[in-house]
């Protein structure tokens, strides 16, 4: 029978990783990338949907990853469940509304 021997050889590396800012999206860029029309982005902005930041009309909206996840989500319920622009109004506000609440129960937990 014959022995094998293993050599181990250990190679270390230093890897440096830059922070990335959060992505800004044109009104385009954000319709190419949820596959809603500009239109009907221009209409969640203008309707409150995507938050007050977004609804001011002297500006072209912008879009980021966060806002982006709103699209997709608005439009899934839009899309699979049949949920009317009034009743997603209605979702929206309590989504927000969630949200805040969990900020502020993670905060009076602490760390």
């Amino acid at each position: 029978m014959s022995d094998f021997v293993f050599s181990e050889r250990h190679v270390l590396m230093r890897v440096g990783v830059i922070e990335a800012g959060s992505a800004i999206y044109s009104l385009d860029a954000a319709a190419a990338l949820t596959g809603v029309h500009p239109e009907m982005l221009r209409y969640y902005c203008r309707a409150g949907l995507l938050g007050a930041q977004r609804s001011r009309k002297e500006s072209e909206p912008t879009f980021d990853d966060d806002g982006l996840y709103q699209v997709r989500r608005i439009e899934h319920f839009r899309r699979r469940h049949g949920v009317n622009r009034r009743a997603l109004a209605l979702l929206c506000e309590l989504w927000r509304e969630v949200e805040r609440l969990q900020t502020e129960l993670r905060f009076l937990r602490g760390p």
